[in-house]
């Protein structure tokens, strides 16, 4: 009997866009590959309409808060439909950038100095000399970040806007300069590393998601060392937050010369986008998975209690 997937898609995060995109192109690519698919363009009646569909498993396509937290996955858990990609508390705590940055560090990931503060403090005064970031600790995609460089005399304002769509506490945390890494995970295998080069100050919104906003050198150009030290690292972060299907992990590579330089985990994403511009199908492909079988593995891998 054919399987019928709902793709979960859309919500009503700040990265709606994006999930619709990548719901779009998975929900095609699992027609292709033979199952029967139902697109829901999950609202708050999430229950309902899943009730009313029916389906055998949910691929999470969600991005952001609601879909990418822990809880749609709960929703999930409590409705007995099996689901793709990490269970509440793997996403909810990768979710949390302060959460899962300690636990990377418990685990002897190394990851950079932080603090979360609220909003009217930041824009108050440096909370650590420049240059650093200042970022939501539970969103994604690069949404409402700021990068305070060198010489800046005054934090952003922005963040003081009557209009301010984020949480009223940020995270604060040192700007790590050099080249920027990543590393997809898939059932407990480490994929290739790719290295992100763009124009941009960094791996942001646009030059995530615009066609030509950056260059992905597959396999990256870096010793082997390197190499094999991201993936190993990629491997740990998936395993230590409990992490089930696709991740990917991103990292700063700082190089000096005569010496192999400094890694530094940035996050964990435990729903990676899959569009045209994405990371994962690529690695994917590296390894010899083609699209149609990334997400048949996807939604094979589906359960509950993950």
């Amino acid at each position: 009997m054919t399987k019928h997937v709902a793709v979960l898609y859309g919500g009503w995060s700040n990265e709606r866009e994006v999930s619709l995109s990548t719901g779009r192109e998975c929900g095609a690519a699992l027609e292709r590959a033979g199952y029967q698919v139902s697109l829901i363009d999950v609202g708050r009646d999430i229950a309902t309409q899943l009730a009313d569909v029916k389906p055998d498993v949910a691929f999470n396509a969600l991005h952001g808060r609601y879909g990418e937290d822990g809880m749609v996955q709960g929703v999930l858990e409590v409705m007995g439909i099996p689901y793709t990609h990490s269970g509440v508390l793997a996403s909810a705590l990768a979710m949390d950038k302060h959460q899962s940055k300690m636990l990377f560090k418990s685990a002897g990931i190394p990851v950079t100095d932080h603090i979360i503060a609220h909003r009217d403090e930041i824009a108050g005064k440096h909370q650590m000399p420049p240059p650093y970031v200042i970022k939501p600790y539970n969103d994604g995609s690069s949404v409402g970040v700021f990068i305070v460089k060198t010489g800046t005399t005054h934090p952003p304002q922005e963040i003081l806007r009557s209009d301010w769509k984020g949480d009223d506490h940020l995270m604060v945390e040192r700007y790590i300069p050099g080249r920027e890494l990543t590393c997809a995970v898939m059932g407990g295998v480490a994929l290739g590393v790719t290295e992100i080069v763009t124009d941009l100050h960094f791996y942001n919104y646009e030059a995530k998601y615009e066609v030509g906003g950056s260059e992905h050198l597959l396999p990256a150009p870096v010793s082997p060392k390197i190499y094999q030290t991201v993936q190993k690292l990629a491997l740990k972060a998936h395993e230590v937050l409990g992490c089930r299907g696709i991740t990917r992990t991103d990292f700063r590579y700082m190089e000096h010369a005569g010496r192999e330089g400094e890694l530094i985990c940035l996050e964990i994403n435990t729903q990676p986008g899959m569009t045209q511009t994405s990371l994962v199908p690529e690695l994917a492909k590296h390894a010899g998975h083609g699209f149609e079988e990334l997400v048949s593995w996807i939604v094979e891998d589906a359960s509950c209690n993950r």
